[in-house]
């Protein structure tokens, strides 16, 4: 049988970014899994500000296409995203809002939703590590019809979570990133 292949997106283009550091984490505990993991980073993907009129006029952005691409390439897909002021910085919604527009070849809009899992995780240095995010993308990504798993991850205090190798230091936190990939990679294995 074929690995599973997952995609992990950062929703941070920020240096030194806390859900940069656990896309790496979940990177790592992927392989570990053994498991092909990809991640990418949302800046090799530059989209304008999702409007209609634009999609109207040049229609869906090459590099939306290309993304939504990435995506149908792997058999589940991983978002660790910051909260901005309780909810989903722009840069995921508005890429979110992108590739739900693309209509690929012999495919529906917002078909590549559809066909993979997803999982979410953040991290904020905040006591509710990033929940009140993660509640606002699993709305958006089931209103795309998308199969968000169960397992999440929410890295509470996360300027403090990581050891001097960029690992994650607490017990709970190593249990809580293993059942969430568990779980997709699971998902994923069922879905292919």
């Amino acid at each position: 049988m074929a690995a599973i292949k997952i995609l992990v997106i950062p929703g941070s283009l920020r240096t030194g970014s806390l859900n940069a550091k656990l896309a790496a984490v979940a990177v790592d505990a992927l392989v570990r899994a053994d498991v092909d993991a990809t991640r990418i980073s949302l800046g090799d993907f530059p989209l304008p500000i999702y409007d209609g009129d634009l999609e109207s006029n040049s229609g869906v952005p090459k590099h939306a296409l290309d993304l939504k691409r990435m995506i149908s390439a792997h058999h589940g897909v991983l978002i660790v995203t910051p909260e901005y002021n309780a909810s989903l910085p722009p840069l995921v919604k508005n890429t979110i809002d992108w590739i739900s527009r693309v209509e690929d070849t012999h495919e529906s809009k917002g078909q590549v939703f559809r066909e993979r899992p997803f999982a979410i995780a953040a991290a904020s240095n905040g006591r509710l590590g990033g929940a009140r995010c993660l509640q606002a993308l699993r709305l958006v990504l089931s209103a795309c019809r998308a199969m968000v798993i169960p397992n999440q991850l929410t890295l509470a205090f996360a300027g403090e979570a990581y050891d001097d190798m960029d690992r994650l230091k607490h017990a709970a936190d190593k249990d809580a990133m293993t059942a969430m990939v568990r779980q997709l990679i699971d998902v994923a294995q069922q879905m292919k």
